[in-house]
């Protein structure tokens, strides 16, 4: 073999070498920058005791003005169906806020249910860099862009984690705060139950979750859209479609009784 020809040999095999270290550094960098985002979230989750108030606007043009405290959250309609609440929708407002303020089972449910909420929420954000093959896609001085598919190798714990483990999206990262700004995700293949007997959610089922920071530092979820049909135990059709914006979010001083909440309401639809 030619000097020459074996110089070029081996400038080849080194340049494949790095190209194959190259997925791979890439794959593990993806990987780590998912994993920084998780702790980060899992931390601010762990420590944000933040209450807020916001208007919460759904598909349809109904709104409403949502004022969180440390003993639950109220609602009161603002607009519905594009038109200025009537007396009588706020009337009823009115009143189950009156019975829950003074229900101290409501108010233990609605905190039980948050708490399940954020107990499998924690769950799957553990399994993140486990039930995917993540890639960077693009990078910018504020954000980075990764991509996510199913990986073959993940064996999903539960219904949520194989639904969750189906679904291919992108992911946006905020570079300075390592938050997660947006996560976008369709189901590539129906997920099953009992070979589709006791349960089918559809291939083509969506979501797109979009975070934002309202204040310094605070992280709050400003749109949920979901899209996801399907069908349960023969014959009962899957339904979860939400198309949710929050915004013109301000602070809930800490201590706020469920008595004050109702003023904040009120000041805040006029």
């Amino acid at each position: 073999m030619k000097p020459s020809t074996k110089l070029w040999m081996g400038a080849l095999c080194a340049g494949l070498c790095a190209s194959a270290q190259g997925v791979q550094a890439q794959a593990q960098d993806a990987k780590q920058i998912v994993q920084q985002a998780v702790n980060a979230e899992l931390e601010a989750n762990r420590t944000d005791q933040s209450h807020w108030r916001y208007r919460r606007s759904e598909a349809g043009a109904t709104s409403f003005i949502i004022v969180e405290t440390e003993h639950g959250a109220i609602g009161r309609h603002v607009e519905e169906k594009g038109r200025p609440a009537s007396a009588a929708v706020l009337a009823v407002d009115d009143a189950h806020n009156q019975k829950f303020i003074h229900d101290p089972e409501m108010q233990k449910k609605q905190r039980a249910n948050g708490a399940q909420d954020d107990k499998s929420a924690v769950e799957l954000m553990n399994l993140m860099t486990r039930a995917f093959v993540w890639k960077v896609d693009s990078v910018t001085p504020e954000t980075t862009t990764l991509s996510f598919r199913p990986d073959a190798n993940f064996h999903p714990p539960d219904m949520e984690a194989r639904v969750m483990g189906a679904m291919s999206g992108t992911l946006v990262v905020d570079r300075a705060q390592h938050r997660i700004r947006t996560m976008k995700g369709r189901l590539e293949s129906d997920v099953t139950i009992g070979f589709g007997l006791l349960a089918r959610i559809k291939q083509g089922s969506v979501f797109d979750v979009e975070r934002r920071q309202v204040a310094p530092g605070y992280w709050e979820i400003t749109e949920t859209h979901v899209h996801i049909s399907g069908h349960a135990l023969f014959i009962k059709t899957i339904g979860d479609q939400e198309d949710e914006v929050k915004t013109q979010f301000t602070l809930v001083p800490l201590g706020t009784t469920l008595e004050q909440a109702v003023g904040l309401l009120k000041g805040a639809a006029n």
